[in-house]
């Protein structure tokens, strides 16, 4: 006999709760060793993505079956759990599962004795992180949604923490919960608005309520600010270029590559799901959030100096994309177009999969050099290819796909976001009809830009002359980072290579929302990837790849037949200067210079001017971000004004407080008898 109560008895369900409590026993494990570092390490992180394989295996055994639910006697005597597995939650259940399996194993190697938070602890937040991302997709009504949602912020708030003694950590975290209480108010005054005045919170009532245009915008609006500040969206963006490269690189990689999607999860949820009306502005203004966030991201990108920064920027971008394209379908899906809905979701959703894939390979990688050089600044590395050959090689696989080239699964992300955009000439408005290929266009620039970031990124870190004599000593990761790095480079180009397989997986979420999908279209060109008609466009991976692999193949045997193999090792060009050194070439600063320069309003300048007297003269460029100076502080001087004023009622006498009593009852009784 079950402990809960089934509407239907349904085994994949059981499956995903039986992990999330695996998940939860592993914390409690960590516990009972709390110091064991070497138990904790090589036991409870690998049992840890064993289950993250068991749930890629539920989610993708779910994916196509009829949606299963069930409530649990917990919670308030009134509000039990209810809980609901579809398709929707399937598939980002099956994009948690894939890349915590390839995290954990990776954090099995990374964690070390001495890190500031003992490692049972750690292992504790990361499992309950785990854990409350699984539930929040499972949940189908607000109370329950929004317990697992404040779960999720707590454990990666203690995460990000995990060094806690350092000033700049703290501050970090601060300002990530107080961005995340404030998304939270704004998902809760969502829900208040959805359940219509019934006072029944479970997801099935607020499906069943047809709310006015004017509500369901409130609705909309407040799902787009809530889950916005959670996703990293302007100009609620400002705690994750700070919160990503406090936390340990495996915790960044979970909050970049899995916590953002499950925040446009719940855009989904409530613009496709629970809302019944559709609006063509809701998609126009998602579309310019989104691509805002995304140009916003990239430009910043280009001239960090500092790893994860970079990254933290990088991935502000991609969410920015993922948001344009659900926004693309929202506005097709108004007007009735539910093929070209569904292209636009299909395109959003391959974007959440490959970006959550690629950029937690690439914050794996980042850690990996972190802790084997002991430096988080791009200008004090250099060469390090020739030192750690094991990270280098998969962080140019994590490289590639970010930039949006073939055959990696982020080619085929936003080749399918621009097929989306460039299909718009059939929309009822023509100004409409005008703006979105203008949209496609500013798409295309933030694709280069990403690729231009890519660039610097691993050149200045791996390619070159070291930078500093002590990157000699580098050593290479470990088996386990090793192995987790391995597990993500394969889904990087598993989703390259069969694009049309990974589109019938998605086929169930975009039938759910939409009620059309691309499987059937793709299903009939083969191995080619045709989005809408082989006439107007197509891909085809397998080929593109062995292209490339004859044009390297045939090489090497024409100089083998033709140079006879000889082999001979020369240094390369040095443009006529023989004793370059590691000072001569480009720097970080100097690679985003042009771009600093093109996007100057972007920025805030401060620069560092050396005097003509300096010993040691330094010259300095700080870029900061104007909406920190021109929102964020203005905001908190002002809470911090109203605060004093408020403040003067605590006099700390009785009196005084009586009075206060007094007077709100005469008030009261005024207002009452009127």
């Amino acid at each position: 006999m079950n402990s809960f109560t089934h509407v239907n008895t349904w085994i994949h369900l059981d499956g995903v709760l039986a992990i999330v409590l695996g998940w939860l026993l592993i914390g409690a494990a960590g516990i009972a060793a709390l110091r064991r570092f070497r138990f904790v390490a090589v036991v409870l992180f690998p049992l840890g993505a064993m289950l993250s394989v068991g749930l890629m295996a539920v989610a993708l055994s779910a994916a196509f079956a009829s949606p299963e639910v069930a409530v649990l006697p917990l919670g308030l005597p009134q509000l039990p759990f209810h809980l609901r597995l579809d398709s929707l939650s399937s598939f980002f259940l099956l994009l948690i599962g894939a890349v915590s399996a390839g995290v954990s194993t990776f954090a099995a190697g990374y964690f070390r004795k001495g890190e500031g938070t003992p490692p049972g602890l750690l292992c504790l937040a990361y499992h309950v992180f785990l854990a409350s991302m699984a539930m929040v997709v499972l949940a189908d009504d607000a109370y329950v949604f929004m317990v697992m949602w404040e779960t999720m912020a707590l454990s990666s708030f203690f995460l990000v923490l995990a060094n806690h003694r350092l000033p700049e950590i703290r501050h970090a975290g601060y300002l990530y919960m107080l961005v995340a209480h404030i998304g939270a108010l704004g998902i809760l005054l969502c829900f208040g608005v959805l359940q219509a005045n019934t006072g029944d919170y479970t997801f099935a009532n607020m499906r069943a309520q047809t709310l006015t245009p004017f509500w369901a915008s409130v609705a909309f609006v407040l799902a787009v600010f809530g889950f916005g500040a959670k996703a990293g969206l302007l100009p609620l963006h400002a705690w994750l270029p700070d919160a990503h490269p406090a936390a340990p690189s495996p915790v960044s990689a979970l909050m970049s590559g899995v916590m953002l999607k499950i925040a446009l999860y719940g855009i989904l949820r409530v613009s496709f799901d629970l809302l019944q009306t559709r609006l063509w502005w809701w998609g126009v203004l998602l579309m310019g959030l989104g691509l805002t966030t995304a140009l916003f991201g990239v430009v910043f990108s280009t001239v960090q100096v500092e790893m994860k920064r970079l990254l933290a920027y990088s991935s502000i971008e991609n969410i920015g994309l993922m948001c344009a394209g659900v926004g693309l379908s929202l506005l097709f899906s108004s007007y009735g177009m539910q093929a070209l809905s569904a292209l636009a979701l299909t395109a959003a959703l391959y974007h959440m999969l490959s970006h959550a894939l690629f950029k937690s390979l690439l914050f794996c990688s980042t850690g990996a050099v972190l802790h084997a050089t002991g430096q988080r600044s791009l200008g004090k590395l250099g060469g390090l290819i020739r030192y750690m050959p094991w990270v280098a090689w998969p962080t140019l696989v994590g490289v590639l796909a970010c930039a949006g080239l073939p055959p990696f699964g982020g080619f085929v992300a936003e080749w399918l976001l621009l097929q989306s955009f460039l299909f718009t000439t059939g929309l009822p408005s023509s100004s409409l009809d005008m703006l979105v290929p203008v949209m496609a266009a500013l798409i295309a620039l933030i694709a280069a830009l990403s690729g231009y970031t890519m660039v610097k990124y691993f050149g200045v870190i791996f390619l070159g002359q070291p930078r500093e004599e002590k990157l000699a000593q580098a050593h290479d990761a470990g088996r386990w980072e090793r192995l987790g790095m391995m597990w993500l480079v394969l889904g990087c180009v598993m989703l390259g290579l069969f694009p049309n397989q990974v589109i019938a997986l998605m086929d169930p979420v975009t039938h759910h929302l939409v009620g059309a999908g691309l499987a059937q279209t793709v299903a009939d060109n083969g191995w080619l990837l045709v989005p809408v008609s082989v006439e107007r466009a197509s891909y085809a991976p397998t080929i593109f790849l062995l292209g490339v692999v004859l044009t390297f193949g045939l090489a090497f045997v024409l100089v083998r037949r033709l140079y006879h193999g000889r082999l001979r090792r020369v240094p390369p060009w040095d443009c006529g200067h023989p004793w370059q050194t590691a000072r001569m070439q480009d720097t970080a600063e100097g690679f985003g210079q042009p771009i600093r320069q093109i996007f100057d309003p972007f920025f805030r300048i401060t620069k560092q001017v050396p005097s003509a007297f300096d010993d040691k003269p330094v010259y300095g460029v700080k870029l900061e971000d104007p909406l920190w100076y021109g929102l964020y502080l203005p905001v908190a001087r002002l809470v911090e004004r109203l605060s004093r004023l408020v403040g003067l009622l605590q006099q700390g006498r009785i009196a005084v407080y009586l009075m206060y009593s007094f007077v709100t009852l005469i008030v009261v009784l005024l207002v009452v008898k009127r």
